[in-house]
C-alpha cells in the first residue's frame, strides 16, 4: 500500500534494471485492479528487464474506497492528480504508461499533460459509442441478476462500490457527450495502440483518433480479439509490446 492525500492505494512493484529503460506504469480497466491484469506487468517486466508498477484506483482491488461517487470527469481527475503524485512518490521518473480501457483513456490524458517516455493503450476510449453503452447496460444486468457480483467480490474490497462507480457514471446522461479527442494533440511521446476487432465496448475509431491527433509516432496493432487483447492473445500482445518498447529505446 502507498498513501496519497490520506487514501491508501494497492500497488505491485516489480523491480527492474535502471539501464533497461524507463519504468512501466500500468493503469487498469473500468472493473479492473492490480490482480486482474492476470500477470501482464510481470511478463513484460521479465521480458524487458524494466521496472513495472501496477496500482488499483480507489474503489478497486484492495485500495481504499472513494470518498464519493464518481463524476463524468473522473478520468481527467485521475490523470491530472493521482497519476503524477504516484509517479513522484514511487520515483518512476518519466515512465511508459500502459493503460487498458478506462485506464487507457486515463493514460492518454496523462500523457497529454505529463512528461512520459511512451504510451501503450489497449482498447482505450476517446468518446462514447452507442455500442459501448449497450454493453455496459448488459453488464448491469449481469451484476444485478447474474453471477458478476459474486465473481467481482473475489477481487475487490467492495464489489458493489467498484461496479456502481464504473457503471453508473458511464450510463449517466451527462456522460453521453464525453469526448477527449481534443486533448490528444498534447501527446508527443511514441504510442502503441492495440484494439481488438471483436470488442463489444468499442471499435477502432478510438486508436485511429489517437493516430490522427497525437504529435509523436503512433503504431497500431489490430488483432482478432475482444475487449482484453492481452488476455485473448497474450503471446501476440506480449511480443508486440516487448518489441515496441525495444524500438523506442
Amino acid at each position: 500500500m502507498i498513501e496519497l492525500d490520506g487514501y491508501r492505494y494497492e500497488y505491485d512493484d516489480v523491480p527492474g534494471s535502471a539501464d533497461a529503460g524507463p519504468a512501466l506504469l500500468f493503469l487498469h480497466e473500468g472493473l479492473g485492479s492490480v490482480g486482474l491484469w492476470k500477470g501482464l506487468p510481470q511478463r513484460i517486466a521479465a521480458a524487458t528487464g524494466r521496472r513495472a508498477v501496477a496500482y488499483s484506483r480507489l474503489g478497486h482491488g484492495f485500495s481504499d474506497l472513494p470518498p464519493a461517487p464518481r463524476t463524468p470527469d473522473f478520468m481527467t481527475t485521475e490523470a491530472r492528480t493521482v497519476v503524477p503524485r504516484l509517479v513522484e512518490a514511487l520515483g518512476l521518473g518519466e515512465p511508459v504508461l500502459v493503460g487498458h480501457s478506462d485506464g487507457g483513456s486515463i493514460a492518454l490524458l496523462a500523457a497529454a499533460a505529463l512528461p512520459v517516455s511512451g504510451l501503450v493503450v489497449l482498447a482505450p476510449h476517446v468518446l462514447v459509442e452507442p455500442m459501448a453503452l449497450k454493453a455496459i447496460e448488459a453488464a448491469r444486468e449481469a451484476f444485478d441478476g447474474g453471477d458478476l457480483a459474486a465473481r467481482m467480490a473475489r477481487h475487490h474490497r467492495d464489489a458493489e462500490v467498484t461496479f456502481r462507480n464504473w457503471n453508473d457514471v458511464w450510463l449517466d446522461p451527462a456522460f453521453a457527450d464525453w469526448d477527449i479527442r481534443g486533448e490528444l494533440t498534447g501527446i508527443t511521446c511514441p504510442v502503441l495502440g492495440i484494439q481488438g476487432d471483436d470488442d463489444p465496448y468499442g471499435t477502432d475509431v478510438h486508436v485511429l483518433a489517437v493516430r490522427e491527433a497525437a504529435q509523436g509516432p503512433v503504431d497500431l496493432l489490430l488483432p482478432h480479439a475482444g475487449h482484453a487483447p492481452h488476455l485473448d492473445r497474450p503471446a501476440l500482445v506480449d511480443g508486440t509490446i516487448t518489441t515496441w518498447l525495444g524500438s523506442t529505446d
